[in-house]
């Protein structure tokens, strides 16, 4: 078992009965993902920080981020006033990641409102379009600067290149690639393709890894299989700017929550108490700024 407290920087609640919120990727009809495969497993009816909580409650979870989920929701402010609440009656999540398009007009005001909430720490505007070279998208992702906002990111692989642009012309933004950049494939060509774009891209210093979701490639993954990922995420971006997640419930369909946090630790077992320390716990509560309340000016 891990013996160092987590900070789980990548999870996700739902309720698919919320008469304001939407989960297109839960629901009944929504095409299965090619990568993360069948997932009737995880279509439950509701997953609230409550379940989360008891589902994890012995493996040592420090603080949780929460990363938009509600997918297709009129108003994305509703997902993080939803959030807020369990954070004010149990303290869970820490952190929220919000959903904005920023390509819309009305970015501002919609950033503006999320931050009224006190745990809001990002925003995620998941897309695969041509958005890193959009320049109503960048005018959009210049605005989280004001609010101290974090974004979590998703570029496919082609698109580090701009990804890496985009970091060094917003300097004052922290840009998080999300799930160890994400990699579709496990063979070794790929790895190669992936491994050079990871370490290109992790020369703005602006930019970091949340090693998360590794397993919606991997199905039957195994401690062996994650290394060669982990390892070089973090030779790529140093002990001070990788950390982890867990993409929970999602990777729920290839494990249990206590064999990913075990094979993280695992993994890293090599690095000092400190490195360790920073990349279970401590980088992710600097980036993400967990242990203040404020959320951003």
């Amino acid at each position: 078992m891990a013996d160092l407290p987590l900070v789980d920087t990548h999870v996700h609640f739902h309720d698919l009965g919320h008469p304001r919120l939407r989960y297109q990727w839960l629901e009944p009809d929504a095409p299965h993902d090619p990568v993360v495969g069948p997932d009737e497993a995880i279509r439950a009816r509701r997953y609230w920080a409550d379940d989360f909580i008891a589902e994890t409650r012995f493996h040592n979870v420090h603080k949780v981020v929460h990363v938009q989920a509600a997918i297709g929701t009129d108003d994305p402010v509703e997902e993080t006033r939803w959030l807020q609440a369990f954070t004010d009656r149990l303290g869970v999540p820490d952190g929220i990641v919000g959903y904005a398009d920023l390509t819309r007009p009305d970015a501002a005001e919609t950033l503006a409102r999320h931050a009224e909430f006190p745990s809001l720490r990002g925003i995620r505007d998941l897309r695969y379009d041509g958005y890193l070279t959009d320049e109503s998208w960048l005018r959009g992702y210049a605005l989280l600067e004001r609010h101290g906002l974090v974004c979590c990111d998703d570029p496919l692989l082609e698109q580090f290149p701009d990804a890496r642009r985009l970091a060094e012309r917003v300097s004052g933004v922290t840009l998080c690639i999300d799930h160890a950049g994400y990699p579709r494939h496990r063979d070794s060509e790929y790895f190669r393709m992936w491994r050079d774009a990871m370490h290109d891209i992790a020369k703005a210093p602006n930019v970091v890894v949340k090693i998360s979701g590794l397993g919606q490639a991997d199905h039957r993954w195994t401690t062996g299989s994650l290394r060669p990922w982990v390892l070089e995420c973090i030779e790529a971006f140093g002990t001070d700017r990788a950390f982890f997640g867990t993409n929970w419930p999602v990777d729920r369909l290839y494990s249990s929550y206590g064999d990913v946090v075990n094979a993280y630790a695992d993994i890293i077992s090599g690095f000092t108490e400190a490195e360790r320390r920073a990349m279970f716990s401590g980088n992710a509560e600097r980036i993400f700024r967990l242990g203040t309340e404020e959320a951003g000016t």
